[in-house]
């Protein structure tokens, strides 16, 4: 056996039909387009959404909402992840840095601290922005928690 004896299986592979070569090809005159009409001409081809002239879902149905340009948003960081950081790689002082590293946030994104989970070692914690009862459990072992500016 080599390559150059290799073959696809039989049967999977079809001829490719040739389209608009002559009657005796069976798929001249028309070229399987049928006869006149938008969809038979060059270049055809219809909005996306559009229903046949009928007033379209996306036009029928009503604005609501709204988006606000200048919201921050942040990704969460659990006490309990901070724990298991700390405890993992040795560590008494957690920043932004150290979080991005260990992708518990991503490279431009702000980072909060929440409280869910116990937090039972002194732990200096930077970020841009914590929640009150991670605070205070970071605060209640003795750590500070220092917030920086994004």
């Amino acid at each position: 056996m080599d390559l150059s004896k290799l073959k696809p299986a039989e049967g999977s592979v079809h001829k490719r039909k040739r389209i608009a070569r002559g009657e005796g090809a069976g798929t001249g005159d028309t070229a399987g387009r049928g006869h006149k009409g938008a969809k038979s001409r060059s270049g055809s081809k219809r909005k996306i959404g559009f229903e046949g002239g009928q007033m379209p879902l996306y036009r029928r149905l009503p604005k609501y909402g709204f988006k606000n340009r200048n919201r921050k948003s942040y990704r969460g960081v659990n006490l309990d992840h901070l724990q298991s950081l700390a405890e993992r790689k040795n560590l008494e002082s957690v920043d932004i840095q150290v979080i991005k590293e260990n992708d518990l946030a991503g490279k431009h994104e702000l980072v909060k601290i929440l409280g869910r989970g116990e937090l039972s070692i002194k732990l200096d914690v930077t970020a841009h922005a914590f929640s009150a009862s991670a605070k205070k459990a970071i605060e209640d072992q003795g750590g500070t928690a220092t917030k920086i500016e994004a």
